[in-house]
């Protein structure tokens, strides 16, 4: 029989980690998302367990989050949920139960479960859902496609109250239908 020592640490690492599992866990956790040093999101949950050696890596956040983004502008949006996943390879964040959303304006969705696509930040969702804007419109509806300042909204099965108002450009014998 012959053995050779090699000194392949990389290789090593890898047998020692399990595969299946957790990776980590924390509990009490505040994160801080940076980009080019500002900070751009603030993340708090009571427990967040990582499987980042997994095939498909992601976080889970079984106790429910609580999100802060700031804008360019300073501004802030809130999202909160019961129960959340963030998929690591896709950015998109799935929440769920007791879904909050309120933004800057004061736009309010409400819903069971709600779809986050962070790169091309987009929020969508197949489930019940409610939307209160500013101006006391609403939205409720079965399923959504919007983008995250719901300024491109596309709403499936929905009952509705919008407010338009008529501009001054308009030309005197136009009307709105």
């Amino acid at each position: 029989m012959f053995f050779s020592c090699g000194n392949d640490t990389g290789e090593i690492q890898k047998f020692n980690q399990r595969s299946e599992g957790p990776s980590a866990e924390g509990e009490g956790v505040l994160l801080k998302y940076t980009d080019s040093g500002k900070v751009v999101a603030t993340l708090k949950t009571p427990l967040i367990i990582e499987y980042g050696l997994v095939d498909f890596p992601y976080e889970e956040f079984p106790q429910g989050v609580s999100v802060t983004f700031i804008d360019d502008n300073q501004k802030e949006n809130y999202v909160t949920s019961d129960y959340a996943i963030r998929y690591k390879r896709t950015n998109l964040i799935d929440l769920r139960k007791n879904v909050v959303l309120i933004t800057s304006d004061s736009t309010r969705l409400d819903a069971s479960q709600l779809y986050w696509d962070q790169k091309n930040k987009w929020v969508f969702t197949d489930k019940p859902y409610t939307i209160k804007f500013p101006d006391d419109s609403y939205n409720n509806g079965d399923l959504f496609d919007s983008s995250e300042d719901f300024k491109n909204f596309i709403s499936l099965d929905n009952q509705a109250r919008m407010y338009v108002s008529e501009t001054a450009t308009a030309a005197p014998n136009d009307s709105i239908q």
